[in-house]
This record gives structure tokens, C-alpha cells and sequence, in this order.
């Protein structure tokens, strides 16, 4: 089931996803309940995102349209409609008198404005050439609306250099920024036949909880920073094609959707490697209790995702069955932890923390109490209940607009969370560790449980064995 909305006084009740147009209303007119637009023709809604002279659309719309319209037509074919419905107020506006030019500056202003919108909220609408060229061909035409002193050409042009600057800047992240981390595929190198003192783990890097939280933070903001309401919205564009309903891996269609997942699914197997790998159990008891608490300064700050990896990582199957270290740990933090995590009721307990870390957000006077960063796993199978359980159309053809009303509210926060700038210094040391650190393979992970406590049925024994049997048959 979907988060629950936030805002919901835009909509008043729930998607229903059955909306059925009024009784007299034209096929393709826009469709209203309580004075919230629910349903349209794609034609009909086009001509409601374009200002005209007395009218310029609310934000609101703008954002949720022209995040959802790429469900049902490319953003270079939208910008040549609108380029057409420029057109034609234009030309009702070039009669020749003054009070007519004044009109038509204003009309020019608005188009601009909601140019900018556009550049600025989903630039990446603009990467390929089709749509560079139609943004060109509109802002030809309203150049002209304003030939005497040139001002709306020196905006426009403006306009484009950051829109080109924001382009090479994403195009930079995708080359450089993700570094994928190999796992270890040595498993004699795993074998402890080697003095601890030679192993670097993390409690020799940091030791303390709450910075290295911070510091989890840091890398979390820095990753959602460069998801954009666009890439957000592929999880809809390509969901229909999928096979078996996933909602991880096959869904993120976009570089900063997999590096983002890459980044989940490597913590959490680096903290299954550092509890692993350890000879000493009062040692890897210690390392056990050291991420409890960090995954608590996680929730205290409002950063649920790495919380949830850490999570992850302690209740994987090779760190779960040591029951001899797990029996010196004070598990009551852990538990408390794993009660806020509950699957049961949809996940209540944690979205009723994600709601109070929300609010506390929306009053919060700094930075530090600013932090939302929900689990992107349940944030995507949000995203794809929504959009499973509401068609796109309703039967009489009109795009079922309250479905991507409700879409766009759980992309919305998501961007505007992101958009909080970290209040913690940076680490680059502790950074570096957690970004590099060697991390295990499953099998690998295993082969390091067993050496630390040994298989204790049958069907850990034959597991065991013949884990050993690959290991000493490579040599």
C-alpha cells in the first residue's frame, strides 16, 4: 500500500482510481471534484499548463504534468504543442496598438516563467536534441515579443546557460562520481590463518556511533542530491514492461537509481563483512553493538536508509547463526530497532517515524533536524502500488489525473528532502573506508561465518563442507 499523503487537503479523499466524469461534461474537458482537477483529455491538459494573458497555472500542476506527461508523450513532442498553442495566443494579441504590445510583453513574461520552471525542475527533459531545438523555436518566437530593448532575449539566454551548465554537470556525475566495489572472490584470502592485528576493521577508523551516522548521512545526501524528479518518475514509464512485478534492481533504468541501490545493497554487506571477518568473539560482540548504535543515530537523525541497511546487513543469514557472539550482545537497542523496521501492517511502525521526521522537517528551523531520507526500497514499492493499482485512463479515454496528483506528492517530498544541505563536517577517512572498504560475496561471507563459529546441524555441516571442498580445489 502507498505511504499515506501528506498534503492531503490538494485532493481531499484518497485515489480512487474509478473517478467518472460529470453528466454533461465534454468527453475531452477537464474533469473537477470539490475544485481538484481529476481527470482530462492529454489535449485538455496541455492547454491548462500554458499561461495565457489572464491565466498562468498553478505550480502545483506544473510540476505534477510535466512529471507525468512523459507517461504519455515525450517531452519534445509537449514542447512542440506548446510551441503551438504559443502560437496561436500570439497572434490574437499582434493587432498593433499599445495596450496590445503591453499585452503581449506580459504573455511573453509567462511563457518565459514557465520556461524556466521547466529547465529548472526536469532539465533533463532537455539532454536530446529534439528537445533543445523546440525550446529554441519557442524562445525565437517570444523574443520577438520584446525586439526594442532585448530584455526577454538576455533572459532566455540565461535561462539556457544554466540549463546547459546543470546538463554537463549530471553528465560528469554519470562518468566519475559511482565506484563500484568488486566482491572478494579469493576465498583462501578469507581463511583467518593471519594475525588480527594486520586486519583493519571499522571500530579502527571511527568509535563513535553518532559520527559515523553522520558520516552515513553525508553519503546518503550526496547520492539522493542527484536523483531528479525524472529519473524518479522511469520507475512508472518502464514498470508495465517488467517482468515478475519486481520493484528493486530491474526498476532503476537510470544511473543515479542504480548507484543509489548499488549503495543500500553495499552497506549492508559491509557490515555483514566487518562482523564476519573477525577472529575474536568479544571483538566481533563488540563490532555487533557498535552498528546497533549506529543504526539508532541513523533514526535519530532522520536517516532511515542507511538504518535500514545497517539492519540488513545483521539479519543476513552468516551473521544471524552466530548465536555465540549474538548471546553476548545487549539486544534490547536491536530490538527496539527491528520493532520500528516491522514488515507487519505495511511497514506501519516506520512510517509512522518517516510521518513524525516529516513534520519535524517541515517546522525545523536547522539543517540538522531538516534530514529526511526515507528507505528508498519502500519509497520505490510505493511508487509502483500507486501506480499498479490506478489506471493511467479511465474508461471513457481521459487520463485519470488524481493517480499522478498522488504520484507526484511522494516524488515531491522525496526532492525537496534531498534538496537539505548536510550540517555534518566531513570525514574524508571515514568516508574513504566505507566507500572502499573490501566487502564479502554471499558464498564468501559464509566461508567467514563458519571460521568464526563452526556448523552446528547437518545442514550447516554439509554447507560447510563443500564451501571447503570449492576452496581447496582451486589450489
Amino acid at each position: 500500500m502507498p505511504q499515506t499523503p501528506i498534503f492531503s487537503s490538494m485532493l481531499g479523499s484518497s485515489c480512487s482510481g474509478q473517478v467518472q466524469p460529470d453528466m454533461g461534461e465534454r468527453c475531452g474537458d477537464p474533469v473537477y471534484q470539490d475544485g481538484n482537477l481529476v481527470s482530462g483529455s492529454l489535449e485538455a491538459l496541455i492547454e491548462r499548463l500554458v499561461p495565457t494573458m489572464d491565466y498562468y497555472p498553478d505550480r502545483t500542476y506544473i510540476f505534477t504534468f510535466l512529471l507525468s506527461s512523459r507517461v504519455f508523450i515525450h517531452p519534445h513532442e509537449l514542447l512542440a504543442k506548446v510551441g503551438q498553442i504559443c502560437i496561436k495566443h500570439k497572434q490574437q494579441l499582434e493587432i498593433g496598438s499599445e495596450a496590445e504590445k503591453a499585452k503581449l510583453k506580459s504573455f511573453a513574461a509567462k511563457i518565459i516563467q514557465l520556461l524556466k520552471e521547466w529547465t529548472e525542475t526536469f532539465p533533463y527533459d532537455f539532454q536530446d536534441e529534439k528537445s533543445m531545438k523546440e525550446l529554441k523555436e519557442i524562445a525565437h518566437r517570444i523574443t520577438q515579443c520584446d525586439e526594442e530593448n532585448g530584455t526577454v532575449k538576455k533572459i532566455i539566454s540565461q535561462m539556457t546557460q544554466n540549463l546547459l551548465m546543470t546538463l554537463s554537470a549530471r553528465s560528469q556525475y554519470q562518468e566519475i562520481k559511482e565506484k563500484f566495489r568488486q566482491p572478494v572472490t579469493d576465498k583462501g584470502t578469507i581463511l583467518k590463518n593471519k594475525p588480527q592485528s594486520t586486519q583493519k576493521d571499522i571500530l579502527s577508523i571511527c568509535c563513535d556511533p553518532l559520527i559515523l551516522a553522520q558520516q552515513l548521512t553525508h553519503i546518503e545526501l550526496e547520492r539522493v542530491n542527484n536523483i531528479y524528479a525524472e529519473d524518479l518518475m522511469q520507475i512508472v514509464s518502464h514498470m508495465d514492461s517488467l517482468d515478475n512485478h519486481k520493484c528493486r534492481g530491474d526498476v532503476t533504468k537510470t544511473y543515479t537509481l542504480e548507484a543509489y541501490d548499488n549503495w543500500f545493497n553495499c552497506l549492508s554487506m559491509l557490515v555483514a563483512t566487518e562482523i564476519c571477518r573477525v577472529v575474536k568473539k568479544k571483538q566481533r560482540t563488540r563490532i555487533v553493538e557498535f552498528f546497533i548504535d549506529v543504526a539508532r543515530e541513523c533514526f535519530n537523525i532522520g536517516n532511515f536508509n542507511s538504518m535500514m541497511a545497517i539492519i540488513s546487513g545483521m539479519n543476513l543469514s552468516p551473521v544471524a547463526r552466530l548465536k555465540k557472539t549474538w548471546s553476548k550482545v545487549k539486544t534490547a537497542k536491536f530490538d527496539v530497532l527491528e520493532h520500528h523496521m516491522d514488515p507487519s501492517s505495511n511497514f506501519c511502525n516506520y512510517r509512522t517515524a518517516l510521518q513524525g521526521a516529516a513534520q519535524r522537517s517541515q517546522t525545523a528551523n536547522s539543517n540538522r533536524e531538516k534530514i529526511v531520507i526515507p528507505v528508498f526500497n519502500l519509497f520505490v514499492k510505493d511508487i509502483y502500488f500507486l501506480h499498479k493499482m490506478h489506471t493511467n485512463r479511465l474508461s471513457n479515454g481521459q487520463i485519470n489525473f488524481k493517480k499522478f496528483w498522488e504520484i507526484s506528492r511522494l516524488i515531491h517530498d522525496f526532492i525537496t528532502w534531498k534538496q537539505v544541505e548536510c550540517p555534518f563536517e566531513k570525514d574524508k577517512k571515514i568516508q574513504s573506508y566505507l566507500l572502499t572498504a573490501p566487502i564479502y560475496s554471499e558464498e564468501a561471507l559464509f566461508i567467514a561465518s563458519f571460521e568464526s563459529e563452526g556448523p552446528e546441524n547437518h545442514m550447516e555441516k554439509d554447507s560447510w563442507k563443500t564451501l571447503r571442498y570449492k576452496i581447496f580445489s582451486k589450489f
